[in-house]
């Protein structure tokens, strides 16, 4: 298990895959204090996101970039640079050894933390041998966290199902970041690799990204209060 102590409320991290800041902001506001952890990614990213990330920063918000970067390591050192200016809690990096190797030389002496993506959570054993891949998707997970891990990434994007196999690998020291959390009786949308709130805990996950069953529902808060506790009851098994 992680040692990093980490209270039920701030595992859950909202993805906000939305078209619009005004949408993103009236979805924080429904949301209020139940969620204190928030994820942008490219749609919301290119339509204004990244100047509301930082608002949500300077308000007391913590704000996970999911940009994943890479490029030529001054590239993503650069780009690494401006996001530590937007205070942001994590930012995402494919797992290639230049691309880790600049980011974290970029953001070294700042709180941001350094999250690696191995095999998209959308992927299988069938899109991983047709990118050229040899192995299966979690062959390939486990190389190249193993690799991350060894460079001193600060965490990894990883499925649920990853989890209580990266455990060992990253240590009790490192972060592991789940997307494709779908509460019971969630339709799976477009990820292949899923798995409940209480079941990705239980795995050795430490933060949770939900987005559609919360940002799409009737009542979001509603559903991310009861994510909450989900995550609370599993965190005190």
């Amino acid at each position: 298990m992680s040692a990093i102590r980490i209270s039920p409320r701030e595992r859950l991290i909202v993805a906000l895959d939305l078209p619009s800041v005004a949408m993103a902001e009236d979805m924080v506001a429904r949301l209020g204090d139940t969620v204190s952890f928030y994820k942008i990614g490219y749609q919301l990213g290119y339509a204004g996101g990244l100047s509301f990330a930082e608002q949500l920063a300077k308000g007391g918000k913590k704000t996970f970039l999911d940009l994943k970067l890479h490029d030529i390591g001054n590239t993503v050192g650069r780009g690494v640079e401006s996001v530590v200016k937007l205070g942001a809690t994590f930012l995402t990096v494919h797992a290639y050894p230049q691309t880790m190797k600049a980011a974290l030389e970029a953001r070294r002496g700042s709180p941001l933390k350094i999250l690696a993506v191995t095999i998209l959570t959308s992927y299988n054993d069938d899109d991983v041998r047709e990118a050229g891949y040899v192995g299966t998707a979690r062959d390939q997970v486990r190389r190249k966290s193993e690799q991350a891990c060894a460079l001193g990434i600060d965490g990894i994007v990883c499925s649920a199902e990853e989890s209580a196999m990266l455990r060992p690998i990253a240590g009790p020291g490192r972060v592991l970041v789940t997307p494709g959390i779908r509460p019971s009786g969630s339709a799976s949308g477009d990820q292949k690799r899923i798995m409940t709130p209480a079941a990705a805990i239980a795995a050795g996950s430490d933060y949770l990204v939900v987005g559609r069953p919360i940002t799409e529902a009737g009542d979001p808060k509603s559903v991310a209060e009861a994510i909450v506790a989900e995550i609370s009851a599993a965190a005190e098994r």
